[in-house]
């Protein structure tokens, strides 16, 4: 008889989950609609003057608090074009970047919103992001759920708390139910009740929600992402000119080549008031988002090594400033 040499071992020990250069903080210096690049240059401008002062203030934050001062700063700019596609990248985005710089502000990364959904080119092969973050999801059930509730992953809402239950016709000689008013599960005092529409679908096509696209945007900004072990969707340079059309577009666009890397520890976006139900709406899907405990690992050790101490909570690294 041949004798037979077999291998046993975990299958969690083999896996490899690819780690990503971080940087201390990724700035966003804009968030635009449609409306905004109709209005021209001017607009552009306007938008570039307040984030300025802002991203020098962040700059001198961090670099107090970074051990030795050397701080990397990252900025990045999404453009939308899932929602609307409005011109082109070869006319619209030097406008973009001409406005920036009319007021010292170098945009590091450009990216595309659509690729939050999904991408697919040469380079990365097909990455549905939003798919990827959809099977992390992990409901949260208020105390003494009935299970009556169906799962996030069947409806595509998403809550904070418990609803107001339904009202129902009343049988003959029943009980009226009186009202009852939903209820935020951690609350202090008072709830804050936040229902999240996650996607819908008509026919055959699933449209995911402008607030779990930027749920997205922000788990890739602080490089908690992973497809397979890998990391989807790294920065790439531009080959040649602007493309006629958005689909010639990488997904995420290094710009600067001496930039810091596009993902960071925390993030910050600066962003227009208009902003703020959206940017709820997302804190809200975040705290619902498992992300893979290896990753976790890796950015903790990272974070510890620098002798930068980052807050456990998700949500917790990422800052906002509406103006």
């Amino acid at each position: 008889m041949t004798p037979v040499h077999a291998t046993f071992g975990e299958v969690a020990a083999e896996r490899r989950i690819a780690s990503v250069p971080l940087s201390h903080v990724s700035v966003e210096l804009g968030h635009l609609y449609m409306e905004d690049y109709e209005a021209g240059p001017d607009r552009l401008r306007e938008q570039f003057a307040r984030v300025a002062p802002w991203l020098a203030t962040v700059r001198a934050l961090w670099r107090e608090r970074v051990p030795g001062g050397r701080a990397r700063v990252s900025t990045c700019f999404l453009v939308d074009d899932y929602f609307s596609r409005f011109s082109t990248p070869a006319e619209l985005l030097p406008m973009v970047l001409d406005a920036a710089a009319e007021h010292d502000l170098t945009i590091d990364y450009l990216a595309r919103e659509s690729a939050c959904a999904h991408f697919e080119d040469a380079r990365s092969g097909g990455v549905e992001l939003a798919r990827l973050v959809e099977d992390r999801l992990v409901d949260d059930p208020p105390p003494e759920t009935d299970g009556s509730r169906p799962p996030v992953k069947e409806t595509g809402w998403l809550c904070n708390g418990s609803r107001s239950p339904r009202t129902t016709p009343m049988q003959a000689m029943g009980k009226a139910r009186p009202w009852e008013p939903p209820a935020q599960n951690a609350k202090r005092a008072h709830s804050i009740f936040v229902d999240v529409e996650l996607w819908d679908e008509r026919g055959p096509r699933r449209t995911w929600s402008c607030p779990f696209l930027a749920a997205v945007w922000q788990l890739l900004r602080l490089g908690l992402l992973r497809s397979d072990g890998h990391v989807p969707l790294p920065p790439v340079a531009l080959d040649g000119g602007w493309p006629r059309d958005w689909d010639g577009l990488p997904a995420v666009v290094r710009l600067n080549p001496q930039a810091a890397p596009f993902s960071a520890y925390t993030t910050l976006s600066v962003l227009s008031p208009r902003f703020l139900p959206v940017e709820l709406a997302v804190r809200t899907i975040l705290s619902q988002v498992a992300v893979d405990d290896e990753v976790l690992r890796q950015v903790a050790t990272r974070s510890e090594s620098e002798g930068v101490r980052l807050e456990e909570e998700l949500v917790d690294r990422i800052s906002y400033v509406f103006i």
